[in-house]
């Protein structure tokens, strides 16, 4: 995914499942200037949240699909300016890039930044010299409820103008793995191996399934408070 920012957005909503990725993301975002929650208590999302006031809506790929597809309608109707985000992964560092990516300033016409499959290798290209850092996330386990993952950073230094190709290194993995390049204020952010037909088949159509077990309850506020994480059925 190749997104550069249109504006200065800031108010940010995570819909998601598993509680430890949606609190770390919300911390991260908020470290870095956003006006973040999450929550993954689906039905309550429009009267927790005055969705008129989020400028992006990222859903978990856990959440069920006529859930999803509910929530975007209601939210929408409410909020036509919106973006919705979804993301591609439960891994808190991916989530707030996936952010970072629709809400960073342009980059200029003539840099340019792809991910090359057959190479493995994001390739960059500079009319400029700029910093550059590339990162990578990879699921260590993903066992619901709560996902595990890691976490490198590829490359961190100055690149003179012209083509570059960063490979990533043969520790992560070809599947579950991901990567997000910074240049110039901006982010954007690939698939380096999808997820594995095991964990896609574990997507809820619909409400009613519940092949996932329990989760605790997470409702997080921007002013926090002790309700911001509850134990579920409490």
């Amino acid at each position: 995914m190749n997104t550069a920012a249109t504006h200065d957005t800031k108010r940010v909503l995570i819909v998601g499942r598993s509680p430890n990725v949606l609190l770390e993301a919300v911390d991260i975002l908020r470290s870095r200037g956003y006006e973040a929650n999450a929550t993954n208590q689906f039905d309550d999302v429009l009267s927790d949240y005055d969705v008129r006031q989020i400028d992006i809506l990222v859903f978990g790929g856990m959440v069920p699909t006529d859930t999803k597809e509910r929530l975007r309608g209601q939210v929408s109707a409410l909020n036509p300016a919106v973006t919705f985000v979804q993301g591609l992964s439960g891994i808190a560092g991916l989530i707030a890039a996936q952010v970072e990516a629709v809400t960073t300033t342009d980059t200029p016409a003539r840099t340019k930044v792809t991910y090359d499959d057959s190479r493995r290798s994001v390739l960059i290209t500079l009319d400029a010299a700029a910093r550059a850092t590339v990162e990578a996330w990879w699921a260590t386990s993903l066992q619901p409820p709560e996902p595990r993952s890691t976490h490198t950073v590829v490359f961190d230094r100055r690149l003179e103008p012209g083509h570059h190709a960063i490979a990533m290194p043969r520790e992560v993995p070809h599947e579950a793995s991901f990567t997000a390049t910074r240049i110039n204020g901006s982010v954007y952010v690939f698939t380096v191996g999808p997820m594995p037909s095991a964990v896609t088949r574990l997507i809820p159509a619909s409400a009613t399934d519940r092949r996932l077990p329990d989760v605790e309850k997470v409702t997080t506020h921007s002013d926090p408070r002790p309700a911001d994480r509850r134990l579920a059925g409490h």
